[in-house]
């Protein structure tokens, strides 16, 4: 989902009315923010996952808070990306037939509203802390290779500042974390296959 979301959201110069016209009114913008949604979703489930599979060892309550924290992570941060996605979308099909929609004003009262923001960074700010109290789980639990979660806490610590570099980084900051959670993945598999 990580790796979908950057690849297929339509580039363009978003502080132009016609680059944030032509972005956020194509038949892309909603699938791509959507398997972003789905994809915060399943963090904290895979986290669950982690936590019950760490049970009974030194990493078991550091990964219990990993998903606790995760989950209000993503409780914060998909309003957010429902705003994005479908009211952006809304309000650039609108000013395709209508130019008088001041689209750059719409969208920065969707993206800066003061509690949407707080919103949002809170919930990012969550995700990394879960992510990098994921990491330390793993490197706690022994059950796994040592440095399995450090690719999905490196992407989710570094989700704040991707949003402000080029798409170019963002698609490379998407395959990062869709790297890194097939890694944990497979080593949390392999973990069950074991036991």
């Amino acid at each position: 989902m990580f790796v979908l979301y950057p690849a297929l959201r339509p580039w363009h110069d978003e502080s132009t009315a016609a680059g944030a016209l032509a972005a956020m009114s194509a038949d892309t913008w909603v699938p791509a923010h959507t398997f972003a949604m789905i994809g915060i979703i399943l963090v904290p489930l895979g986290l669950l996952a982690l936590a019950q599979a760490v049970t009974g060892t030194p990493a078991g309550r550091t990964a219990i808070t990993a998903f606790v924290t995760s989950a209000v992570g993503s409780g914060l941060v998909l309003p957010y990306y429902g705003a994005e996605a479908f009211g952006l979308h809304a309000i650039a099909t609108q000013a395709v037939s209508n130019p008088q929609i001041d689209i750059l004003a719409m969208a920065d009262h969707v993206r800066f509203d003061p509690v949407a923001g707080t919103s949002f960074l809170a919930g990012l700010l969550a995700l990394g802390i879960g992510a990098a109290l994921a990491a330390v789980a793993v490197w706690r639990s022994s059950l796994m290779p040592k440095l399995s979660a450090a690719p999905f806490a490196l992407g989710f610590l570094t989700f704040l500042p991707q949003f402000f570099t080029p798409a170019a980084i963002r698609i490379g900051h998407g395959a990062l974390v869709g790297a890194g959670l097939l890694w944990l993945a497979a080593a949390l598999w392999r973990t069950g296959s074991t036991r």
